[in-house]
């Protein structure tokens, strides 16, 4: 499966975020994107999502179906801030949540088996989502797009203020979903990416570019990403 984005261009009046952008990504690999803040890695993710009106450019998916214009429905979008229903418990929600989309949801589990997947325990499920912290919240967000399994999940700085127990677990679960879906994780913290992504990609100077993954986590190829990083500042 391959997410294919073509002549993407994005400006906000005279500033322009992103220029003629044209990148592959596949099943099997999780991808970090990394950026400084404010250098567009979201603007992408609302391009990807129609959240916002491209200036130019297409986006393509293609799997066993063949080659079709991406749709917002092959998405899953966690944003850094997770939104929930905080009136409802954890277990409502879910519950909720399963019941209205059953008809589209495949390999059906139980809401237990659901809430055993991000580590959620009984006392949790049944505690309204306003008690929940960040971390909690975030699983939530996690466990409603792996109910929903979208073809594409894009994750917006979903682990930078977790705690490293749950930034542990949700690492996991990213890991084991990999092999059926097109994973992109933006994050300005190098050291996340690097140890949970396959393949590193840095917006840079307006256009997503691949830093070579010899030497994986070593110092030279974190200096090489650095160095790209203040060649897009000084730009």
């Amino acid at each position: 499966m391959r997410l294919e984005v073509r002549n993407l261009s994005k400006s906000y009046g005279k500033n322009e975020v992103l220029k003629e952008i044209d990148f592959d990504f596949e099943s099997g690999k999780i991808y970090g994107l990394i950026g400084r803040n404010g250098s567009g890695k979201t603007t992408f993710f609302n391009c990807l999502n129609e959240d916002v009106t491209v200036d130019e450019g297409k986006f393509y998916l293609e799997d066993e179906y063949g080659r079709n214009y991406l749709n917002t429905s092959d998405i899953g979008y966690v944003i850094s801030t997770p939104v929930v229903p905080e009136f409802l418990t954890g277990k409502e929600f879910l519950e909720f949540y399963i019941d209205i989309n059953k008809d589209r949801i495949t390999n059906l589990k139980t809401v237990d088996e659901y809430f055993d997947l991000v580590k959620i325990d009984k006392e949790s499920q049944n505690k309204l989502l306003k008690d929940y912290s960040h971390g909690m919240k975030n699983k939530m967000q996690m466990l409603i797009n792996i109910i929903s399994n979208p073809k594409v999940i894009l994750l917006d700085e979903p682990l930078t203020s977790l705690d490293i127990v749950v930034q542990e677990d949700m690492k996991k679960l990213l890991k084991s979903l990999k092999k059926d879906h097109i994973i992109i994780f933006s994050t300005h913290i190098l050291e996340i990416a690097m140890d949970l992504c396959d393949e590193i990609v840095i917006l840079n100077k307006k256009r997503l570019e691949t830093v070579e993954k010899d030497n994986l986590n070593t110092k030279k190829y974190k200096d090489k990403i650095i160095n790209c990083l203040k060649d897009e500042s000084n730009d």
